[in-house]
């Protein structure tokens, strides 16, 4: 069988970036990246490489940042009042807020977003809400451990149920 849409795609791969060659990423046999193609889940250039291969095939390639997480935006970094990061007694979170953190939030409207710690002053933290890989070119290499129809319930739903995919 071949990737296609409405199939259950299951892949090992290596990310790195493609600028200085650091691996960002690695999936294990045990682990795999399992995935529904064709319904928007993942980059759309990324899926465009993999079209087409089967079982035991290799990819190896690259995506631009600006056709991946974007790139990085200045208008995404922000300085939030210390006053946000306090609890009832008035305590600061260091536990979970200090620089390099990966903090979940909420926007005034509600949507749920992640924020990077970049500096804790006195009066502020700054946040980066850039995706942690904006502005990264990414390179893919990897092979194809499985390809399979996708059942109706996995076409309905929009994603993978069982093994490495979703649970009801």
């Amino acid at each position: 069988m071949t990737i296609e849409s409405n199939m259950v795609v299951t892949l090992n791969y290596k990310l790195s970036n493609h600028t200085t060659g650091e691996k960002i990423e690695e999936t294990t046999p045990e682990n795999p990246m399992v995935f529904l193609y064709g319904v928007g889940g993942i980059i759309p250039e990324f899926e465009q490489n993999i079209q087409g291969k089967k079982v035991g095939d290799t990819f190896a390639f690259s995506i631009e940042s600006s056709n991946a997480y974007g790139v990085s935006s200045p208008e995404q970094i922000v300085k939030i009042p210390v006053s946000v990061f306090v609890d009832e007694s008035g305590k600061f979170n260091e536990e979970h807020i200090f620089v390099g953190a990966l903090v979940p939030m909420s926007d005034n409207e509600g949507n749920h977003l992640r924020g990077t710690v970049l500096s804790i002053t006195a009066e502020e933290v700054e946040m980066d809400f850039n995706h942690p890989l904006a502005g990264i070119d990414l390179k893919f290499e990897g092979s194809v451990a499985d390809v399979r129809p996708a059942t109706q319930e996995e076409i309905d739903h929009g994603h993978v149920h069982g093994p490495h995919g979703h649970q009801h």
